[in-house]
């Protein structure tokens, strides 16, 4: 013990180099390699380096040099986005890589920053403190330039793919509110090491986390006589997806995979970037003729003879925004088609990916030769946000196409809950990490809304989420395969379902409260 403590002391007495390398650590706390003690651990000596600062100019370093790390190591998987696209050497992705972490590193600087200010007095009331600011930079995260609220320290306390773990918290307080409790946890393994006595509080204190791991796991509500689904995942590889000589072959694939139409009454889900084919009527014929002459109409009957007449398919598309006999502009969609090749509802994607899918200040970046990391010279356009589509004997379904899934509390349209959401997606450019950090952040929402969430991806990991955010069946990655079931129930509304980000931010607000109790009490 002396041995460790000495390591310890000597590893603090340098925090801008160790800094870094904890923000790292806490990373691999994520999926894939999922470390969560060594996260917990290293989120500790974290808190720990904001106590020890001497003014607040360091602990705001100490807090960007953390986010430096994490956010450079947790989000590696965007540099191999950047070799998905021809224009641009692939040593821009880790550029990439790097100059987003030098953004999204100022949140932990100004948490830690806040909680040197707030609540040095002693580590009860820092603690308390770190957990509530991390919880409100968090949320600014998720929002602020629109938003990138990849990786959330919540999605730490995520169990195994057959247990949902402490995330079923999320349930009271939302994914932000578990990052609170995250940090509450590696403060409450702090605590324990600085009170230098050994006894049943410390040993509380140090159990702590492995008891909230192991909390009981709801019980899924088993579905009877369910609606049925197909979900396909094709195995298309990133560098055919928009490659129109692989297009008949992807489509043949899909239909293969999706089983012969029969009298059963199913959803048929197909992922984003399921169909090239534009379905809609009414735009200039060039891009028909583009399109290897594909008539909408034929299309979509194409469509509907492989659905059959008893199945609603629900399937990625882009849509066209036409002035003035040109394209101004595109949607990333979800069409629903049913057994007929008609149209029954649709659904545009609204949280876009900058520079994937919209190129910001277009007019000063294209002079200097950016590009984005999808081809094509016009961007996509939002949809209006979350809403309900509803399908009759099918059901109600929300939609989320690929990376919206990750926004807390934007999800679903709260005056129509639907019955489940389809979260289709291209996971194809995200490397080897985004694929389960990506399922597990979808698993949340699972938890969150009291939902099951449907993934249909083009290359893997496909899966069906029970409302309880278990991993009910699952496609790996770079597998061909699909899963038929009935669909999961969804759960009565939770209560983040119904008063969303207020919870966690409530909660953070309660912890600045306890955080100056224990501040007073050390002062008196």
């Amino acid at each position: 013990m002396d041995r460790l403590t000495g390591w310890l002391e000597r590893a603090l007495a340098h925090p801008r180099k160790l800094a870094p390398l904890l923000g790292a650590l806490v990373a691999c706390g994520f999926q894939p390699l999922g470390l969560w003690l060594l996260a917990l651990a290293a989120l500790a000596l974290q808190i720990d380096l904001i106590a020890r600062a001497p003014n607040g100019r360091q602990a705001a370093l100490i807090g960007w040099l953390f986010g430096l790390g994490l956010f450079t190591v947790g989000n590696n998987w965007i540099a191999v986005a950047f070799t998905y696209q021809a224009a641009m050497p692939v040593w821009l992705g880790w550029g990439a890589v790097v100059a987003l972490a030098l953004y999204l590193a100022v949140w932990p600087m100004l948490a830690a920053w806040a909680t040197w200010r707030f609540a040095r007095i002693n580590y009860a009331s820092l603690v308390l403190a770190f957990a509530a600011l991390w919880i409100v930079t968090e949320w600014l995260r998720g929002w602020v330039f629109t938003g990138f609220p990849w990786n959330p320290l919540g999605a730490l306390l995520l169990g195994p793919f057959d247990r949902a773990g402490a995330a079923q918290l999320a349930t009271l307080v939302g994914s932000y509110g578990l990052s609170g409790i995250v940090a509450i946890l590696a403060g409450a393994w702090l605590i324990a090491l600085r009170r230098g006595r050994t006894d049943w509080r410390g040993a509380l204190l140090v159990a702590l986390p492995a008891a909230l791991w192991f909390l009981p796991q709801g019980t899924a509500q088993a579905p009877r006589g369910g609606l049925a689904y197909t979900l396909v995942q094709p195995m298309i590889p990133q560098e055919e997806v928009n490659d129109p000589a692989s297009y008949e072959a992807n489509f043949r694939r899909l239909a293969a995979l999706s089983g012969a139409a029969d009298d059963r009454r199913r959803l048929l889900l197909w992922p984003e970037s399921g169909v090239p084919d534009y379905l809609r009527e009414g735009y200039p014929d060039r891009f028909y003729l583009d399109n290897y002459g594909a008539d909408p109409v034929l299309a979509r009957r194409r469509l509907g003879q492989v659905a059959g007449t008893q199945t609603m398919l629900l399937t990625g598309t882009v849509d066209l925004e036409i002035a003035h006999d040109r394209a101004v502009g595109a949607r990333n969609a979800v069409t629903v088609l049913d057994g007929a090749g008609a149209i029954r509802g649709s659904y545009a994607k609204a949280h876009l990916v900058p520079y994937g899918e919209y190129l910001p200040l277009r007019p000063l970046l294209t002079p200097l030769g950016l590009a984005r990391l999808v081809p094509g010279d016009i961007d996509f356009w939002p949809g209006p946000g979350p809403r309900t589509i509803e399908l009759g004997p099918w059901g109600r379904a929300g939609v989320q196409i690929c990376y919206e899934i990750i926004f807390s509390g934007q999800v679903v349209d709260r005056a129509d809950r639907p019955d489940f959401i389809f979260n289709p997606s291209n996971d194809g450019w995200f490397g080897s990490w985004g694929p389960p950090q990506h399922l597990a952040q979808a698993r949340l929402r699972a938890v969150e809304e009291g939902l099951p969430v449907l993934r249909s991806t083009t290359t893997g990991i496909s899966a069906v989420i029970d409302a309880g955010g278990v991993v009910a069946r699952y496609v790996p990655r770079h597998q061909a395969g699909r899963i038929d079931g009935p669909l999961p129930a969804a759960r009565a509304p939770t209560p983040f379902a119904r008063w969303g980000n207020m919870l966690p931010l409530g909660l953070a607000a309660l912890l600045l409260a306890l955080s100056l109790v224990a501040r007073r009490r050390r002062h008196g």
